[in-house]
């Protein structure tokens, strides 16, 4: 079993399209497959789950859905804090927090407080977050710590630390890149690409991504 999994939840837009619905209804339908692999996570002993579920790019998007989306995420913490503290979740974010609404981080703030003594699966949320700017943003850190710039540093002052580098990779909606995700840290990652869209993916869908990775074999580049 992985020690730590990372997932780009990809295809809420088309799942909605698909359907005829909303866009926003399709960031709806996906927190319901959150709320479904964080706990699978926890049965299942993952110690680590790192969710992607903002990225620097989407501000592009339109006001209204950006919009949408910070009221969906301030919701579904507050609605979901309760059964994420009784199944032992902790709550960490990465990416620059600080940009987003007040009313999001005070969310983020009340659910990381409620869950801080736990000891169960870990979970990350990457929120404004973009890989490109993190490795920049250790460089900096480490150069202002003054210390030397060495793989082992630039680890270290990650927005990950101290988590393991994730084992596997999960990539929905069948798109075949990293989209600026973990740059650093997948460096020998697993990925599993499923063609299903995000709000469809379930027990079935992290169960065959586990399976998969479990039939391969992690050479780390050697022979």
């Amino acid at each position: 079993m992985p020690r730590h999994v990372a997932i780009i939840m990809d295809g809420n837009g088309r799942w909605a399209k698909e359907r005829g619905y909303p866009r926003l209804m399709g960031h709806r339908a996906g927190a319901e497959s959150v709320r479904e692999v964080v706990r699978l996570a926890g049965e299942w002993g993952i110690e680590a789950l790192t969710l992607y579920a903002f990225s620097t790019e989407n501000w592009s998007r339109s006001a209204a859905e950006v919009r949408g989306l910070m009221t969906l995420l301030a919701h579904t913490l507050r609605r979901e804090a309760k059964e994420l503290n009784k199944n032992g979740v902790q709550l960490r974010t990465i990416g620059r927090a600080e940009a987003l609404p007040a009313f999001v981080r005070k969310e983020l703030k009340q659910t990381r407080d409620l869950l801080s003594n736990n000891r169960g699966v870990v979970l990350t949320l990457a929120l404004n977050y973009g890989g490109r700017q993190e490795i920049v943003d250790a460089v900096q850190s480490a150069l202002h710590a003054g210390e030397p710039v060495t793989e082992e540093t630039i680890s270290r002052h990650l927005q990950t630390a101290p988590l393991p580098d994730p084992d596997l990779m999960i990539r929905t909606s069948g798109e075949f890149r990293l989209s600026n995700f973990l740059l650093w840290q997948a460096a020998y990652t697993e990925i599993h690409v499923t063609s299903t869209n995000w709000p469809d993916f379930r027990r079935e869908q992290f169960l065959s991504a586990l399976l998969d990775y479990q039939r391969r074999e992690r050479r780390f580049g050697r022979a």
